[in-house]
């Protein structure tokens, strides 16, 4: 059974495997393998079995199928599933009760024939970079369990890196969809704020929140995206824009114009991810460095916007059910509610300036090009990274490249990059990715998917799914 999306779709549709054997054969991949990396939280399995047993009746009855006919996903544990608790991460929501219906998103793959496998783990209510939970456990890393997934979509992307799901749903407010896309090794998108619907999606902060995906290649990932597109009413930050599909456009007429961002995103990268910006600048034929001054304040605007959205948004639950929340998150939230009002609107501003100081590059450019982490995966537990020889937190730290990016809301493809002649960063160490961002102006996703598909024809960019000993056995990979 292929590990890509849409040659699952293509093998349902021709009959080569019915959508309930392709079911039966990502459960046992999940049963027998996440036990080791800890992806999942729940499993949905009663309404996977409905969902791939209807795909069934469709090609019997010689019915037309669905884009993603059959193909497994899963979902971040902050998009509603309809009669169960959305948890968000964490036990506080657990009061609201079951969802009543479907998040929009997870409407648009039930629609587009996809089905359902469960949800994943995360940060507690999205804020953090490690999915390091303290009540669900730390998601590991496929590549070394030893080491962090990223986060807050860290079991999103470990699902694609350990090949348990081909796709899965996450979101992005401050770096959530591309950290762990870059400490796993798999191809994560952020669009355009406003461009997905996020109705039945938990909130962090409302003026930051992205939903966005992942995949192990760029055409599942732009076939992904394309179901998710459309505009709804129902939620007041989706654009009243008609979908634009990319999944067959990604081969462009000419060469992509791209600039190597420099400046904050060179002084805050170490020498990996230095190295993979290089190995993916070069497959792009990009030799123009160019700095986006306002960087380091977009960041910060977004730390206290963040902040201050996220503490109003929990301000009521803190005080009745404090205890509740995980301490990782719960002093930061509180310390957000108690924000002036005069710093978010200053914060606000700082965002307008640079965004219009950010679009004016794409004058020169049709991409921008950056890392999207400053360093590989660090072991679970770590608290501090030494980037350059200075030392950041771990947990805010890894977002030190996403944060500017989000606040203006451009669309960010992150593709995975290897060392180059596969060698690791020490004897003995593992070998690691490290993921580059691939930025382009507002509604030009097709832009940066269609430069992650050039550094995945080159060979710089793949997913590598980790092999596992009764996979070796069987003589292939899971």
């Amino acid at each position: 059974m292929s590990a890509r999306a849409l040659a699952i779709a293509a093998q349902i549709r021709s009959g080569t495997h019915s959508a309930t054997e392709v079911l039966a054969q990502a459960r046992a991949r999940i049963e027998s393998a996440d036990r080791q990396f800890n992806c999942f939280l729940a499993h949905t399995w009663e309404r996977a079995q409905g969902e791939a047993a209807a795909i069934d009746a469709l090609r019997a009855a010689g019915r037309p199928l669905p884009p993603l006919a059959g193909v497994p996903y899963a979902v971040k544990d902050l998009f509603d599933i309809a009669g169960r608790t959305t948890g968000a991460g964490g036990v506080v929501q657990a009061y609201r009760g079951p969802a009543v219906a479907d998040a929009a998103a997870v409407a648009c793959m039930r629609a587009a024939g996809a089905v359902l496998l469960g949800t994943l783990n995360m940060d507690e209510h999205a804020y953090g970079f490690t999915t390091e939970n303290s009540r669900h456990g730390a998601t590991r890393n496929p590549h070394d369990p030893g080491r962090i997934a990223g986060g807050s979509s860290g079991g999103s992307a470990a699902a694609v890196a350990a090949g348990l799901v081909p796709l899965t749903l996450g979101s992005d407010t401050n770096g959530s969809v591309r950290v762990p896309a870059s400490l796993c090794g798999v191809f994560g998108l952020k669009p355009t704020y406003g461009r997905l619907s996020r109705r039945g999606v938990f909130p962090f902060a409302h003026s930051l929140d992205h939903v966005g995906a992942f995949a192990g290649n760029v055409a599942d990932l732009a076939a992904l995206y394309d179901v998710l597109q459309g505009p709804d009413a129902a939620d007041p930050a989706c654009a009243q824009r008609p979908a634009e599909p990319t999944a067959g456009a990604l081969a462009l007429p000419r060469r992509l114009r791209v600039g190597i961002l420099g400046g904050w995103f060179t002084r805050w990268a170490d020498g990996a991810a230095r190295a993979a910006v290089q190995r993916a600048a070069a497959a792009l034929g990009a030799t123009r460095s160019v700095e986006w001054a306002g960087a380091e304040a977009a960041r910060a605007a977004a730390f206290v916007v963040t902040a201050a959205e996220g503490g109003a948004l929990h301000a009521a639950a803190l005080r009745g059910q404090y205890a509740l929340f995980e301490p990782l998150s719960r002093d930061r939230l509180v310390a957000g509610s108690l924000v002036p009002a005069a710093w978010v609107v200053q914060a606000q501003a700082q965002r307008r300036a640079a965004y219009e100081q950010v679009l004016t590059l794409f004058a020169q450019f049709d991409v921008l090009i950056a890392p999207a982490t400053p360093a590989a995966a660090p072991a679970i537990g770590c608290e501090e990274l030494d980037i350059n020889g200075q030392r950041v937190p771990t947990r805010a730290g890894m977002g030190l490249l996403t944060q500017p990016i989000s606040c203006v809301g451009l669309p960010v493809c992150t593709a995975p990059v290897w060392p180059a002649d596969d060698r690791p960063a020490a004897p003995g160490a593992p070998l690691l990715p490290i993921g580059v961002q691939l930025i382009a102006a507002p509604w030009r996703e097709d832009l940066c998917l269609a430069a992650a598909q050039e550094l995945e024809r080159s060979g710089v960019s793949a997913l590598r799914v980790p092999q596992r000993p009764e996979s070796r056995l069987q003589g292939r990979h899971p």
